[in-house]
C-alpha cells in the first residue's frame, strides 16, 4: 500500500510541476514579443469572430508565435468572451499579453479629423470622407435628414452650423449617426446659460445666433474685428436694413464658380441678403466660438458698412458717403 501511495505521490508531483511549468511557460509567451521592431499592423476583430480566428489572424500578421497558447492565456485570464469588436493597430514589439489587454480594453484604432471655423456641411462631408470614416454622400444624407435634425432637438433643415469645429477622434465604424451626435454634443457644451441669457436679451434665438455667428465668420479676414463686424450687422438689424452679405449670396448659389457677378446679387434666393431683409433662414457654416462670442457681445460701435482693404483687414463707416469713398480707395484702384 505504502508503495501505492508513494506512486500516487510522485504522480501528483509530476503533475504538479508540468502543469507549473506550463503555467510558467505561459506567463513568459505572455510576456515575450516575436519582434522587437515598432512596426504596426492592423487587426481587425467583427462580431461573432471566435478566439481561435481572432488567434489565428493574428499569428497571420506575425505579431504571435503558437495561436494555441494565445487562446489558452485568454481563457486563463477570463478574456476570451471580453474581446471588443474593432479595428487595432497593433505594435510588432507588443507581446501577446498586451495584445490581449489592448483588445480586452477596447483600444482601437482611432481617426482623427479636423473641421476648421467656418467650414459647411459639404466640406465636412469631404473632410470626413478622407479620414476614410464615412462617405460624402452618407454624411450628407444624415446631415440633411430633417427626421434626424427633429431628434437632436434642432428646429432646422438640416445640421448646418450645428457641427462644432474642432478636432475629433473616432473608430472606424463609428459610423455617421455618431459623428454627427458627437458634434452637435461639442456644440452644445460650448453653449452656456450665461449665452442664452445674453441670446433672449437680444432677442434672438439659438438657431439666429448660429446664423450672424457663420456669417461674421464668413466675413472675417482679421480675427480682431470679428466684434467689430458684428456691430454692423446688429446695428443694421435694428434699423431694418438689409444685411447685404456676399457669404451668405455665394451659400444660396449652386455650383458657385468662385466668381461673384451682379447677377447673383440680383438672384432671388432664401439666402440673398441683398434682397432679403434680417438674417437668411439658417447658419451657411460652422462657427467657431470666437464668432459666436462676437454674435452675442458685439463692440459699441455706429459702423453700418464695411469694405476690404485687401490685406485681410476692412475699412468701417458710419454712412454712405465714407463707405463709397472707401469702395473707390481699396475696391476700384489700380
Amino acid at each position: 500500500m505504502k508503495k501505492v501511495y508513494s506512486i500516487v505521490a510522485i504522480f501528483c508531483l509530476l503533475g504538479l510541476g508540468a502543469v507549473l511549468f506550463g503555467y510558467v511557460d505561459l506567463m513568459r509567451y505572455a510576456t515575450s514579443p516575436v519582434n522587437r521592431n515598432t512596426d504596426e499592423k492592423i487587426v481587425i476583430v467583427t462580431r461573432g469572430q471566435s478566439l481561435k480566428q481572432t488567434a489565428d489572424i493574428l499569428h497571420t500578421r506575425g505579431l504571435i508565435t503558437e495561436p494555441f497558447k494565445f487562446s489558452l492565456l485568454a481563457r486563463l485570464k477570463g478574456a476570451d468572451k471580453r474581446i471588443q469588436v474593432g479595428e487595432y493597430l497593433i505594435a510588432s514589439d507588443l507581446p501577446p499579453g498586451g495584445i490581449l489587454d489592448m483588445m480586452v480594453s477596447g483600444k482601437v484604432r482611432l481617426y482623427r479629423f479636423t473641421v476648421p471655423e467656418g467650414s459647411n456641411l459639404n466640406q465636412i462631408a469631404d473632410i470626413v470622407d478622407s479620414a476614410g470614416l464615412a462617405s460624402r454622400q452618407a454624411f450628407l444624407q444624415a446631415a440633411y435628414d430633417a427626421e434626424r435634425v427633429a431628434k437632436s432637438g434642432i428646429t432646422a433643415e438640416s445640421f448646418e452650423g450645428y457641427l462644432f469645429p474642432d478636432t475629433y477622434f473616432f473608430p472606424k465604424d463609428a459610423g455617421v449617426g455618431q459623428i454627427i451626435a458627437a458634434m452637435v454634443a461639442r456644440l452644445r457644451a460650448e453653449i452656456s446659460d450665461a449665452w442664452m441669457k445674453r441670446a433672449s436679451e437680444l432677442g434672438l434665438s439659438l438657431h439666429e445666433v448660429l446664423t450672424l455667428a457663420s456669417i461674421i465668420e464668413k466675413e472675417t479676414g482679421a480675427p480682431s474685428e470679428r466684434p467689430l463686424i458684428a456691430s454692423v450687422f446688429h446695428n443694421r438689424l435694428k434699423k431694418g436694413m438689409r444685411l447685404e452679405t456676399d457669404p451668405t449670396v455665394i451659400y444660396g448659389i449652386k455650383e458657385f464658380d468662385g466668381n461673384l457677378t451682379r447677377k447673383h446679387l440680383e438672384a432671388s434666393t432664401p439666402y440673398n441678403t441683398y434682397r432679403i431683409k434680417g438674417l437668411p433662414p439658417g447658419p451657411i457654416a460652422s462657427p467657431g466660438r470666437a464668432s459666436i462670442v462676437a454674435a452675442l457681445y458685439p463692440a459699441e460701435s455706429k459702423y453700418l458698412f464695411f469694405v476690404s482693404k485687401k490685406d485681410g483687414t476692412h475699412q468701417f463707416s458710419t454712412n454712405l458717403v465714407d463707405h463709397n469713398r472707401a469702395i473707390r480707395k481699396y475696391q476700384l484702384r489700380k
